[in-house]
């Protein structure tokens, strides 16, 4: 397999170009590596590793954008439930930020498969099938574990929006 370790400079340049961050890159390069050599090991024969490589690294990076693109639409819509602070005077913006912080202890709160579960498919973005497989249960049960997370939020989202009624004034001259 020497053969594929010359390419490592040249795949971290493609990487570092597509992404303009030479940290992911290099994760991208080993995960690259570590799929070729596992079809190797599995039998596989590999007639033009350089075209595997790359093709391997293409669908990767496909793979990140797509994963990228799920996290902005899912942050998006978790936004979207959230009232955006109107005029973003400060106290707004603590506000929001302290409502974030909230959700994530709702979330951090689930019971551990539940959480881990709704993290995998809304946060890493993974199919529910491929969340199934990871964790070893049916994609039915990962189903259930996303949406209590998902009504867990949302719950708390509702709770947060019921209006208060203010404390009443106390003259304090009585």
């Amino acid at each position: 397999m020497a053969t594929i370790t010359h390419y490592y400079r040249e795949l971290l340049h493609y990487f570092s170009r597509s992404l303009r961050d030479r940290e992911r890159a290099g994760d991208l390069v080993q995960e690259t590596y570590a799929r070729v050599l596992a079809a190797e090991r599995s039998g596989q024969a590999i007639a033009e590793p350089r075209a595997l490589l790359y093709r391997t690294a293409r669908n990767l990076l496909i793979d990140q954008q797509r994963r990228e693109d799920l996290r902005q639409h899912d942050g998006e819509a978790c936004l979207a439930e959230m009232p955006v602070p109107a005029a973003e005077q400060p106290e707004e913006i603590y506000a929001a930020s302290q409502r974030a912080h909230r959700l994530v202890e709702v979330i951090d709160k689930l019971p551990p498969r539940c959480r881990e579960a709704f993290v995998l498919h809304k946060l890493e973005g993974l199919p529910q099938a491929e969340v199934a497989e990871r964790m070893g249960i049916s994609r039915n049960m990962v189903e259930r574990h996303v949406m209590l997370g998902v009504l867990a939020c949302r719950n708390h989202l509702a709770a947060d929006d019921t209006p208060t009624a203010p404390p009443a004034f106390q003259d304090p001259a009585r």
